[in-house]
Formats: C-alpha cells, sequence, structure tokens
C-alpha cells in the first residue's frame, strides 16, 4: 500500500523541523516541505493525501490557498496552524473546508489522531470516487449495484442461468438482495419479455397461500366471492420468484412440486387441470438440505430447486459495497424526496464503512431512507440514523467494547432470560417487525408470536 504523501506549508523553520521529525521519522509518513503557498499550489498535481497549513505566509495567505486548493481539489484534506491570536481566523477556515486547525504550541498526540483520521477520510472519499467510476462503466446486469471481488462468482452464475431455463435456489442471509438477482436471471433470459411475478412465502398465511399461487374458483371457500388468478398463471411465459420457499407448508410442497414437474396444476375447487410454461426461481435464507433430512421440507422439492444454486455472500463480506450502495440509496431518495443532500459526513463515512450491517442491504436501504427523510443540512450525519448506528457509533468513538451479559462468570443467566433478551433484540434490530425478528432468529412466526406474548414485549 502506498504511504501517503503530506505537504507541510510554513515559513517558520522550526514549526517545519518538528513536523519533519514527528510525521516523518516517528509516524512514517512521506513529506514534501513549502515555505510559501504558491510553491505548494504548483506542486497540486502530485497528488498529496493531506496539507497542513499555515495560516500567516509571506505572499498568499493560508486562508487565500485553502481556497484556491478547495477550489481545485474538493476532497483533499488540509489542516490549519495558527499562532496565537488567530484562533477566530482559524474556526472560519473550517467553514471553508478545512478538517481540523492547531495553534503553534501543538500537542502531538492530538495532532497524530487528526493527521490518521483526515488520511482515513481521504481514502475513503477516493474509494467512493472510484466506486462512482466503475458504476458509470456499462454494467452486464444494471440493477445489481456492486463493485465488489465477492460478488465475481455471483455475476457469473447469473450470467450462465439467464441462458437456461434451469430451476435456481437463491441461497443468502435475509435482506442480501436475493430478489434482485432473481430479477437479473430474468432479465438477461430469453424469457425477459415475460413477466416477472414474485411470491413471499412467508407473508401470507400458510391456508391462503395455495390460493395464492395456484388461484381459487367462485364459491371454493368463505370469502371466495369470485375466480382469482394465481401466480401460477400470471408467470406464464416468464419467471415465477419463490421468496422465503422454506416458510411454504409442507403439504402444499407437493402441489408445487407437480406443478413444476408437469407444469399442470387446478386451481382451489376447481375440476379444470390448467398448464403454465413458468420458469422458477426460489430464493432461501435456510439451509433447506438440513431441512429436508429433518422432514421438514420435501427433499424431492429441494433437488428440483436447487438444481442450479447460488450464494450470496452477506454486505459484511463484501465492505467495498458498502459505501457504493450507500451513495446509490441517496442518490434514490434524493430523487424521490426532492432534495440536494450531496453526501456524507467524514464520521458517517467512517461508520457506514466499519458498521457490521446484520440486516445487510436492506437495513443499509433503510438507514439511508430515513437519513435523507431527516436531514436538513448539505450532508447526513450520524443523528440522521436510526438508533442501532448511533449506538454503534458512539461506542466506537469511546473505543470500548460492548458489555456482555456472560462478563460476570460467577452468574448464571437463565435460559428463559437469554430467549426473551434474545426476541427483545431481534426486534429492535428489526424496527418491531415480528416476520423480520422471527427470520432473524431463525425460528417459526407461531413461535414468535408466542414468545412475544409470553414475555409481553411490545412489537
Amino acid at each position: 500500500m502506498k504511504t501517503p504523501l503530506i505537504f507541510i506549508v510554513d515559513d517558520e523553520a522550526g514549526i517545519r523541523r518538528l513536523l519533519e521529525h514527528w510525521l516523518g521519522t516517528k509516524w512514517g509518513y512521506d513529506l514534501r516541505l513549502f515555505t510559501d503557498a504558491e510553491s505548494c499550489l504548483a506542486a497540486l498535481d502530485d497528488a498529496p493525501d493531506l496539507i497542513i497549513l499555515d495560516i500567516m505566509l509571506p505572499g498568499m495567505n493560508g486562508v487565500d490557498a485553502l481556497r484556491e486548493i478547495k477550489s481545485r481539489q474538493p476532497n483533499l484534506p488540509v489542516i490549519m496552524l495558527s499562532a496565537q491570536g488567530q484562533i477566530e481566523t482559524a474556526v472560519e477556515t473550517l467553514k471553508l473546508g478545512a478538517v481540523d486547525y492547531f495553534p503553534k504550541t501543538i500537542e502531538l498526540p492530538k495532532l497524530e489522531n487528526a493527521v490518521r483520521n483526515a488520511l482515513e477520510l481521504h481514502s475513503l472519499r477516493r474509494e467512493v470516487t472510484e466506486l462512482r467510476d466503475a458504476v458509470r462503466e456499462p454494467a452486464k446486469f444494471a440493477s445489481i449495484v456492486t463493485s465488489d471481488t465477492a460478488m465475481d462468482p455471483v455475476l457469473r452464475l447469473v450470467e450462465k442461468a439467464g441462458k437456461s431455463d434451469i430451476s435456481v435456489l437463491i441461497q443468502g442471509e435475509s435482506g442480501t438482495g436475493k430478489e434482485v438477482i432473481a430479477r437479473a436471471i430474468h432479465e438477461s433470459g430469453k424469457r425477459s419479455g415475460g413477466p416477472f411475478v414474485a411470491v413471499n412465502c412467508a407473508a401470507i398465511p400458510k391456508d391462503l397461500l395455495e390460493s395464492e399461487m395456484f388461484g381459487h374458483e367462485k364459491g371454493s371457500f368463505t370469502g371466495a366471492m369470485a375466480r382469482k388468478t394465481g401466480r401460477f398463471e400470471q408467470a406464464d411465459g416468464g419467471t415465477l420468484f419463490l421468496d422465503e420457499i422454506g416458510e411454504m407448508d409442507v403439504l402444499l410442497q407437493a402441489k408445487l412440486l407437480r406443478a413444476i414437474q408437469e407444469r399442470k396444476f387446478e386451481r382451489v375447487g376447481g375440476n379444470e387441470t390448467l398448464a403454465a410454461n413458468v420458469r422458477i426461481v426460489s430464493a432461501t435464507n435456510r439451509d433447506l438440505l438440513k431441512a429436508s433430512h429433518e422432514g421438514r421440507f420435501r427433499e424431492d422439492l429441494y433437488y428440483r430447486l436447487a438444481t442450479f444454486p447460488i450464494q450470496l455472500p452477506p454486505l459484511r463480506a463484501r465492505r467495498s459495497d458498502v459505501l457504493l450502495l450507500a451513495e446509490h440509496f441517496l442518490k434514490m431518495y434524493n430523487n424521490r424526496e426532492g432534495k440536494q443532500i450531496r453526501g456524507f459526513e467524514r464520521k458517517t463515512l467512517k461508520m457506514l464503512h466499519d458498521y457490521p450491517w446484520p440486516g445487510n442491504v436492506r437495513e443499509l436501504q433503510s438507514a439511508v431512507e430515513r437519513a435523507v427523510l431527516l436531514c436538513d443540512e448539505e450532508q447526513i450525519t450520524v443523528d440522521d440514523l436510526p438508533l442501532a448506528l448511533q449506538d454503534y457509533a458512539a461506542g466506537s468513538d469511546a473505543g470500548v467494547a460492548v458489555p456482555s451479559i456472560f462478563d460476570d462468570v460467577s452468574q448464571i443467566i437463565p435460559m428463559e432470560t437469554l430467549k426473551e433478551q434474545a426476541v427483545r433484540h431481534a426486534l429492535k434490530v428489526a424496527s418491531g417487525n415480528i416476520l423480520e425478528a422471527a427470520k432473524r432468529l431463525d425460528i417459526s412466526r407461531s413461535t414468535m408470536y408466542e414468545m412475544v406474548k409470553r414475555y409481553g414485549v411490545e412489537a
């Protein structure tokens, strides 16, 4: 990795020697020393990563030099140095874009921390710029926003799957973007001119899912006031996407298997056998093979669905995509809300990059949507983000680990207490959504409802 290059601009030889010793000899940065602003500006094309700039200089002063630097390289971080009596001017430079300022009685530990943070900011901003440029290049799959190499195997499989009618099973944690991948497979294949019909098997009560899938005849059950066309019929000639297929009732799985194998089915309450030419793409956040061994999922259906499996990595395994996706969602919600938010504050940018994103892309999208709605400034701050991210940022600033309930080895935590805490935490992470919390805990909806009632938890 290239050693950061820092320009030091100060006409006092003692200050230059001090900074050269600490930043160069002690801290290991590459340095260029200047005695005036004009020579520094002439060397800007050498791409420094940081400039440490004195306010009082012969010729052009530091404030005017800062304006010129920001007009030519807006993202280049600048730290100002000020003598006694210049503090008000130094504070004013922050409004012009300086990242920090120090009086000439420099506190070296604080300076070291400020330099490290400024260089990290510059690196993150450069990464965002590079990612934006990558997005501007023609994409093979326009709907998939990525530049991380962890997604390369996925993109290769999507490309191959698009050339065939083979059944695809997309596996990955909740919120990783399985439906986006399913749409990319559909749009890149020969069925792209046909319909793409999505069914969330976890969001529809199991006693209604059969009707949703295959339709029903008038009067076939209470409330069936008219004939209903099912998703299989709607997807004829296109793709049927079965999301959260692991939540489907075992009895309905048998009917689904027949429909896939024979491309024939009957509506609920009907005798007519209907045909549908449908390509099946399914998705799950569960281990369906394990579920089939345990009798919770039909083994023959599993092998029919998983002819061509694709495993999606979680967002924490594709760090390069975090800032790219954040910028993508910012642009999307700026357009929707009619706002002109320019980006993310330095601290926010770093926190977004470092946060583990347990809810994956869906959590990131939700966080940016909320931030855009709340933000009234030019840049999004940590305070605009959800509480879970604010707590994470506060913990990171404090430099302390989150205490564990297991830290006290003299105490045994009752199992019921652990279950209650798990339920409360899952609901907090899922913003009160019981279905999403159940997915995170890998339990059924009915079990989740039972535990919410048992512990008196407000969803």
